[in-house]
């Protein structure tokens, strides 16, 4: 028993909590009810889910902080709830979504983080319209992933984006999954209650099930590194939460089976393989659990926990990443309804000077030899494991960023690393960067985790770090690795390029002048150019012959050279330049101020104002001579007012009485629907009861000199209520109503008795709002079965594309926008936020952005000025919003 003595290294470890400023704060997070961490990290980036929905994500890199901004970068990834997300172990900026809408999709982030919102994935993969619940990342295959949705359980090869296998013996939704360290085995735990031990390669997937936790409320499953062994979360059938402990080879025997409490929030394992060290969050809790797991009787030793604000997700970060030069063995990211918290678990020690190499273990690398189609083939290598030492040589290439992603064409042999390529690092020689781990009889042997002696001649780059936290010193002779001039410029406009380009000459600094100046340029080509003209003052610094270490980001900045400021002394400061110039024109609209008018061109205090209309009515309706308002009382009643002098060039009327005004009022002998002024007749206005029926009312010059009951004409339109009516915008006595039997007519108002010339189908629901773009060819609609449906009347009744709209189903409205390429959508999310979303025209799949805004019952109105593209947003008892729309081929709000 001597191994009960003996202390365990990270029994003290104690979580620190960083200062406020230093975590990720104002960022809005809803409760969702997914099986997933909703959060994730590699070692460059963090991941989480954004807003009340989740279909957006947030991706920072791993060290901000700070306050974030509504309107910062996002990555739209879904159309509804995303609820699990991955980075890859072998590429830092590789991540992978499963959502509520049935799809899989994998994202490249660029090395510099999201400087624009992106909804464009690498790839997508479909789950046949089930629910994904679970996705994630091989841990030893590169290019291999597996997909939990429904009973279903998948593995799906990205270099060639087919399904490598299924198996169905699940007999109810999956809820987690976990690889085995060495990637062989994967255990599942299912709303059955039951764990099951799945080996996809084997003839009989499932190799071992056993009964698990007695509750289907949730559960969660984690393997234990490379052990045989397995833990899960979950809860008991009295509803007390549970983690047992399972030997594989004796599933249905539990090792160490601990009850907690009765809280409701499952508990997220999060475990280190390296340091046996578990980490134990409840969705819900305040508190986080620290225990170490050993290999007999306790089993589970609890250590310091933690005590914050509420969980909604959290997970570990890589431990390349970790601050080994302070004692921190690991950290995790604390997600909660408003910020991010890293907890930083720290071994005290009397000092941090050196590094303590008996609290870090060799761990698993960046690296692997195995892609997919090899692991699918039975072949087994292990990852190489790298040491945490700084100074270490782990004979491995930095990474500095995986490619984007493309997918196999043709009969053409296909390999992952030429679909993951990265750049030669600047420094490594060019035997160094052409070694492939994988080539010839290599392939077959391991490497050893044991670092190359310090005098090796031939390869000196420093330990393998996070893609975000290193700076690379190139050396100045092999700059170009061995490339021409050419593949020099290639390589300095790549995005994925690892460093800066050197200092172009005068005359290559005014042929970019000259060439950068034409308005036919993209903006991406013009922030290159910026970019250049900024390299172009700095000045070179001298740089060894030898390769050049790797660095932290924050002791280059912290270490100052006399050399270097003498030499920037020296160097006159540019001329600052306009970023308009550069990034394209500066709409004249954004400081936009509205003005209330004098008192003398306002209407007040009518008298008898009705709130009783319908949700889909804006309630308000103007031209440049009159208005028309809804009045209270019997039937439906609409009062129509003249515009006094003043109000808009051609009002005419004489200033209402200070002491209040009773409109006259054209009366209804039912509830009032909708009405419409026509834009070619000032005098005309219809409106639509529930009755079914149009009245069309010729007013006269001067006004309404009394109430009246007698409409110019009557015409029966629907068999019940009418939702809408719209004017055609370029083509006179053409009306368009939208109506309770999920029909849109379009009536041709000129013979005495008017004709429904066109019938659109294909709703479904109730018609929330339609919009005819300014051209006249086309029919915007947006229904409460949560699709937006574009029309072209004159070609076909079907919808010409469609896509989904707001998730809720209280209201919603829809204009054209920038000449007619986009649409804009107004309405609720599921937790009844008010959002816009924008459209591109051509693709309704997805939108391009959307923008939340707050929580309120009343439905946001779009006016919108298409020559300024000038968004005016209102609802019934709310604020009035203003916002410019940018004229981009990527159009954002």
């Amino acid at each position: 028993m001597a191994w009960r003595f003996k202390a365990s290294k990270y029994k003290n470890a104690a979580p620190i909590v960083p200062k406020p400023e230093t975590c990720i704060r104002d960022i809005c997070v809803g409760s969702y009810q997914t099986y997933g961490n909703n959060i994730c990290a590699s070692a460059a980036f963090m991941a989480f889910n954004w807003e009340h929905v989740g279909s957006s994500m947030a991706v920072l890199p791993l060290d901000d902080c700070g306050r974030k901004s509504k309107t910062m970068p996002l990555l739209h990834a879904h159309s509804d709830t995303i609820t699990d997300m991955e980075f890859s172990p072998f590429h830092d900026g590789l991540l992978l979504t499963g959502s509520q809408d049935s799809l899989v999709k994998v994202w490249h982030i660029p090395p510099e983080g999201l400087k624009e919102s992106l909804s464009t994935p690498e790839c997508t993969l479909s789950q046949k319209q089930r629910r994904v619940e679970n996705v994630g990342f091989h841990p030893v295959a590169d290019g291999l992933i597996h997909v939990a949705s429904g009973h279903e359980l998948a593995l799906w090869d990205l270099t060639k984006q087919k399904e490598a296998f299924v198996n169905r013996d699940h007999a109810e939704v999956i809820q987690s999954t976990s690889w085995k360290k060495d990637g062989r085995l994967l255990a599942t735990s299912c709303k059955d209650k039951k764990v099951r031990i799945v080996d996809p390669r084997a003839a009989s997937p499932v190799l071992d099930v056993a009964n698990s936790h007695q509750n289907i409320k949730d559960s969660r499953v984690v393997w234990l590194g490379d052990q045989d062994r397995i833990l899960t979360t979950g809860f008991d059938s009295a509803r007390l939460r549970q983690i047992m402990i399972r030997d594989i080879r004796n599933l249905s025997q539990t090792q160490k089976t601990l009850e907690l409490d009765c809280s409701t929030g499952i508990l997220m394992p999060l475990f280190d393989a390296d340091t046996n060290m578990l980490f134990l969050a409840g969705k819900g809790d305040t508190t986080i659990l620290y225990m170490e797991l050993t290999d007999r009787e306790p089993f589970l030793i609890e250590g310091l926990r933690h005590s914050g604000e509420q969980t909604k997700g959290a997970c570990l970060v890589p431990k390349r990443a970790l601050r080994v030069m302070e004692g921190e063995v690991n950290r995790v990211l604390q997600l909660t309804g408003s910020s991010v918290v890293p907890i930083m678990y720290q071994v005290p020690r009397k000092s941090y000077r050196e590094y303590h190499a008996d609290l870090y273990p060799d761990t698993s690398g960046s690296v692997t030899y195995l892609s997919a189609p090899m692991w699918l083939e039975n072949q087994d290598y292990p990852v190489p494991n790298i040491s945490l030492h700084p100074n270490a040589n782990n004979c491995t290439q930095p990474r500095l960023g995986p490619k984007p992603f493309s997918a196999s064409t043709g009969n053409e042999e296909f390999s992952f690393d030429k679909v993951f390529s990265v750049p030669a690092v600047p420094g490594l020689t060019k035997s160094d960067s052409a070694t492939s781990p994988i080539s010839g009889p290599a392939a077959t042997t391991p490497v050893t985790s044991t670092p190359v002696a310090k005098d090796t001649a031939e390869e000196k780059d420093k330990s393998l770090s996070p893609t975000s936290d290193v700076d690379v010193a190139p050396n100045k002779e092999e700059y170009t690795n061995g490339k021409s001039d050419t593949s020099l410029e290639e390589e300095v406009n790549s995005s994925d390029s690892g460093y800066r380009p050197k200092t172009p000459s005068t005359a290559e600094r005014r042929k970019m002048f000259e060439t950068t100046d034409g308005n036919n340029q993209s903006i991406a080509d013009r922030r290159r150019a910026y970019e250049m003209r900024s390299v172009s003052v700095a000045v070179e610094s001298e740089t060894p012959p030898s390769p050049a270490p790797l660095r932290r980001r924050d002791s280059l900045k912290s270490r100052k050279s006399p050399d270097r400021e003498d030499k920037r002394a020296s160097v006159p400061n540019p001329t600052t330049k306009r970023t308009s110039t550069v990034f394209g024109k500066v709409s004249k609209f954004r400081h936009l101020k509205g003005t209330p008018g004098h008192k003398s061109v306002q209407v007040e205090n009518i008298k008898n104002i009705s709130r009783q209309i319908s949700g889909e009515c804006n309630g308000f309706y103007a031209n440049g001579v009159r208005c028309a308002v809804p009045l209270g009382g019997g039937g439906g009643r609409v009062g129509v007012i003249e515009l006094p002098l003043g109000a808009s060039p051609r009002a005419r009327a004489a200033p209402p009485h200070p002491g209040g005004l009773v409109p006259h009022a054209l009366l209804h002998p039912s509830p009032l629907q909708d009405w419409a002024w026509d834009p070619f007749d000032d005098a005309r206005l219809m409106v639509a009861c529930d009755d079914g029926l149009i009245r069309e009312w010729i007013i006269p010059e001067n006004g309404l000199t009394e109430s009246t009951n007698e409409p110019a004409r009557t015409f029966a339109a629907h068999p019940d209520k009418i939702y809408l009516i719209r004017f055609h915008p370029t083509a006179s006595n053409l009306l368009t109503t939208a109506a309770h039997d999920q029909t849109v007519k379009i009536w041709d108002l000129t013979p005495e008795t008017p004709v429904a010339a066109i019938t659109l189908t294909g709703h479904s629901d109730q018609i929330f709002s339609i919009d005819w773009s300014p051209c006249g060819e086309y029919l915007a609609t947006v229904c409460r079965d949560g699709l937006v449906r574009i029309y072209k009347p004159r070609s076909s009744p079907e919808p010409l594309r469609s896509g989904p709209g707001p998730a809720g189903s209280r209201g919603a409205r829809v204009v054209w926008a920038l000449n007619a390429t986009h649409l804009v959508v107004t309405g609720f999310d599921k937790v009844s936020e008010r959002q816009i979303v924008l459209y591109k025209a051509s693709d309704l799949s997805a939108p391009i952005c959307t923008v939340g805004l707050d929580v309120s019952p009343a439905i946001l109105q779009i006016h919108i000025d298409h020559d300024s593209g000038t968004l005016f947003l209102t609802g019934r008892v709310s604020v009035v919003y203003s916002i410019q729309g940018v004229r981009a081929p990527d159009s954002a709000l």
